[in-house]
């Protein structure tokens, strides 16, 4: 359970329960079949959303698909109703296991793609169902009576009933979405989404989280349909696969609010019903009526309220004046053994973009404790150095060897699990998160339970001076502030090699010495860095030894002093009219 999770939950349930009572007891006062009905279709909607949002609310990967789902519910527990005799009661659990199967098999293909291609390509699975069911004859598909023990068939003649059913299985896919969002599923998830890279750069296996929310979406969908072929008795594949049920269970997120269970519910409780009711009266006038209220919600919740009611209303209430900057004493509670001899060997690095050799040839070491400074001109291969080294791409040639593992080959999570953390030039976080559960992603990716990560998080916070400020959303930080921050992220994971790409970019010189401070104190502690940094006055003050990259290819390595005063350095930096000019003032003097 994360942070503060187990309030959370309690609290957001007490919500649940209040919302439900209410529902039934305003349900059962309904007596008008039509209402009924619709009343019954509100839960089944937001189950849908339900399913929807931890998926794509949660990762940030949009589907266009979750038809497929949703028909895949539906058409098992007909068919299984039809040809076996089996009870929806045993119909909703098969359909979510098949459904699970379909989302691993969609997944497996889909998840190499990305943005509106992955959006896309989702649509395609529910239109190919339904024209295999078309094909298949299965166009309309009623569901048998059952007038002997019609509750074990969800066949009820007081619709009220129905109603009931609906409302159980909100109540617990809500319950089920609480506790994702209330554990490290759903801080994986928002990681993901908010930075994938820095989500991946941290430990996280990405890919095996997206899988496991299109599995767990997937099932809830499944669920939403099998009930809805109950309540409707008849199924037809543009009933269940067409493009609209994915738009539906769309627009009620993102009308409500992606990335929270409470988007949905509030979607589904405006939009069906209003739906519904112009469909009832203007039906016959406007023929698809329900496609342009969705269509109207979707343009004006986008011009009013991007992200959704829940969000919006939210940020309102909770809107306040951020606390004063606080940077307290740090502690030195990650100390890591000094490992002796080398730490990280390279040899032979190369990578190559078309005709640009970005890295060529590149062989360096790094001993245990040490701080290496990389340094050269802009354009010079020093952050596609790195990212050959933690797996954000792959090396044409040579080797790179941490404590005696190859890193070539390895995915960017699974670098991080060998102990190698990497901040980045641009600073990569979570804005909407607050800064401790940032931090906290970086104990996850290393494979912490829940307390170690929290503890973990805490103390890399009181490392950079950041403890005062955990609470605060990181989109609400100064720049200092998220250098630090994506720094303890790094410190989180506990590792013994950083990766550290132009940390102090963008401070000034009193900002640059308190990060300075925290860098010293790592290395005081047993850290061994390699810093990527243009400020040259810092780095002297910092680094052990000097590594020059000049088009890729390795300049000079040595004592930082000899390194800047190396002729070819001076002339890299600062063209071959200065080295000349400098050398001819030498000459004369």
């Amino acid at each position: 359970m994360r942070v503060g999770g187990v309030a959370r939950l309690r609290r957001d349930a007490l919500v649940l329960a209040a919302v439900t009572v209410a529902y039934l007891a305003f349900a059962g006062a309904v007596h008008n079949h039509y209402y009924q009905l619709m009343l019954t279709l509100v839960p089944i909607w937001a189950v849908l959303g339900l399913g929807w949002n931890l998926f794509s609310g949660m990762s940030g990967l949009v589907s266009f698909g979750h038809a497929s789902f949703f028909g895949i519910g539906a058409y098992t527990v007909t068919l299984a109703l039809v040809y076996w005799g089996l009870t929806p009661w045993l119909g909703v659990p098969l359909g979510m296991i098949v459904a699970s199967g379909a989302a691993v098999l969609i997944g497996l293909p889909t998840f190499r793609l990305r943005g509106h291609y992955f959006a896309l390509s989702m649509l395609a699975y529910p239109l190919a169902m339904l024209y295999v069911l078309q094909y298949l004859g299965f166009q309309e598909v009623p569901l048998p009576m059952h007038r002997e023990h019609p509750a074990l068939f969800l066949q009820f003649a007081e619709p009220f009933y129905a109603t009931l059913v609906a409302v159980g299985l909100f109540v617990a896919a809500m319950l089920a979405g609480l506790l994702v969002e209330n554990t490290r599923f759903g801080l994986a998830l928002l990681a993901i989404k908010q930075n994938e890279l820095a989500a991946e750069a941290a430990g996280l296996d990405t890919r095996l989280w997206k899988m496991r929310a299109l599995v767990a979406s997937g099932a809830i969908s499944a669920a939403a349909g099998g009930l809805y072929a109950c309540v409707l008795l008849v199924v037809t594949p543009d009933s269940v696969f067409g493009v609209l049920v994915s738009a539906q269970a769309l627009t009620v997120t993102l009308f409500g609010g992606v990335a929270t269970v409470w988007g949905p519910t509030i979607g589904a409780a405006i939009l069906i019903p209003l739906a519904e009711t112009l469909n009832a009266h203007l039906g016959d006038i406007i023929p698809g009526i329900q496609g342009v209220v969705y269509g109207v919600a979707i343009i004006v919740i986008m011009l009013a309220a991007p992200e959704g009611l829940f969000w919006s209303l939210r940020d309102r209430v909770s809107r306040g004046p951020a606390p004063p900057a606080v940077i307290t004493e740090r502690a030195s509670s990650l100390a890591v053994p000094v490992q002796a001899g080398t730490l990280l060997e390279v040899s032979g690095l190369s990578k190559s973009f078309g005709g640009l050799r970005a890295v060529q040839d590149v062989g360096f070491h790094v001993a245990g404790g040490e701080i290496l400074g990389i340094i050269g001109p802009n354009g010079a291969g020093k952050t596609t150095l790195f990212n050959l080294l933690n797996g954000v791409l792959p090396a044409d040639a040579g080797s790179a060897r941490f404590d005696g593992a190859e890193l070539r080959g390895l995915k960017v999570h699974e670098v991080a699990r060998l102990g190698i953390g990497r901040t980045f030039q641009v600073v990569r976080s979570f804005p909407r998160l607050p800064l401790l559960d940032n931090v906290i992603v970086g104990g996850y990716g290393a494979g912490l339970g829940d307390h170690a990560a929290a503890a973990a998080a805490e103390a890399a916070l009181e490392a950079v001076g950041l403890a005062e400020r955990a609470s605060r959303a990181a989109g609400e930080l100064t720049n200092k502030e998220l250098r630090l921050m994506e720094l303890a992220r790094a410190l989180a994971g506990r590792p013994r090699l950083l990766l550290l790409d132009e940390t102090l970019a963008g401070l000034g010189r009193e900002e640059c010495d308190d990060l300075l401070a925290v860098l010293r104190e790592l290395r005081a502690g047993g850290m061994t860095i390699v810093i990527i940094e243009h400020t040259m006055h810092a780095m002297l003050r910092l680094a052990d030894r000097f590594l020059v990259l000049d088009h890729g290819a390795v300049l000079a390595e040595g004592p930082p002093r000899a390194v800047v005063e190396n002729p070819a350095v001076i002339e890299a930096y600062l063209g071959s009219k200065f080295l000349a000019r400098q050398q001819a003032e030498t000459a004369h003097a």
